[in-house]
């Protein structure tokens, strides 16, 4: 098996925006990379979804900034991990792939689940992460949950196997825009191509489960955007009130949206972190390019 392969669906997408399959570090990673100008926005997505659920968000950003996205092992059309893995493990692989399309400084930018795989990221690469988007998450085992009921329903996959399920469910669980318009959902569940795997899924829910980023937070020193919903039921707005605090360079962005937010209201959002990232160009800040490391205070 090569390390690196175009996708069989690739034809059909533009040059700037292709898939490819990634070997490395035990894992083979779908990836889909949008090109452009400027330091790439690597997306990490939450439990179970695979990369098309990230569309909306995509679209909504600046057209010339890249953009990484990627299905974890067992999700979309990566094949499930032999073994269950930890973040620091997934942050380590996620960092291979990375290097083997080329990237080398990046910006960040996790939801929900996948925004812990950002911190430890961003906590492991130091000097490689420019910039850290954070939505929806919390410090993973050690944080102010949400509602049991709401939590009893995310403990299988099953809202992304039946849309159906999915939009009967999704007010409840997601709050935000999906209250006044379950329908969004059921369009963006249709958008998962791939299913993944169930195993993929108790994966996921391990790592999340013997994990936390509470005592690491003050040691990362990126820049950092905290986007919250005041109305979401699975992750509460006083854990990124809690992440601001630990956070040295952290600000708070608070919306009155729910926990999906950055996907099914991508217009309000989307130009709040082309803001904070900035616009996209070839040369960063004392001639820092998209293949270099940073230096303190970028």
């Amino acid at each position: 098996m090569a390390d690196e392969e175009t996708a069989p669906d690739a034809g059909s997408r533009s040059d700037a925006e292709q898939d490819l399959f990634i070997a490395t570090g035990g894992q083979r990673i779908r990836v889909r990379y949008r090109r452009g100008v400027g330091v790439p926005l690597v997306l990490c997505n939450g439990i179970g979804a695979s990369l098309e659920v990230l569309e909306p968000i995509v679209a909504a950003l600046d057209p010339e900034r890249p953009v990484v996205r990627f299905d974890v092992p067992g999700t979309g059309a990566s094949p499930v991990s032999v073994l269950p893995y930890g973040f620091p493990y997934l942050a380590w692989v996620l960092g291979r792939v990375l290097d083997r399309i080329d990237i080398g400084v990046v910006d960040v930018l996790g939801l929900s689940w996948g925004g812990a795989l950002a911190q430890q990221f961003a906590f492991q690469n130091p000097m490689r992460c420019r910039r850290l988007v954070l939505v929806s998450t919390g410090t993973g085992a050690v944080m102010v949950p949400g509602r049991p009921r709401v939590l009893a329903k995310m403990v299988t996959p099953r809202r992304f196997r039946d849309p159906g399920y999915g939009a009967a469910i999704a007010g409840e669980l997601y709050g935000g825009t999906v209250r006044t318009d379950p329908g969004n959902i059921g369009e963006l569940l249709v958008r998962q191509l791939h299913a993944g795997s169930r195993a993929g899924y108790v994966h996921q829910l391990m790592a999340g489960a013997v994990w936390t980023s509470l005592f690491a937070l003050p040691a990362i020193r990126q820049r950092t955007l905290l986007i919250f919903g005041e109305d979401d039921p699975i992750v509460p707005m006083v854990n990124g009130r809690i992440m601001r605090r630990l956070l040295p360079r952290a600000v708070l962005h608070r919306h009155p949206g729910g926990h999906i937010d950055l996907i099914t209201a991508p217009g309000a959002l989307g130009p709040v972190i082309d803001d904070f990232l900035g616009p996209p160009r070839t040369v960063g800040r004392r001639g820092i390019s998209t293949g270099g490391r940073l230096t303190p205070g970028d």
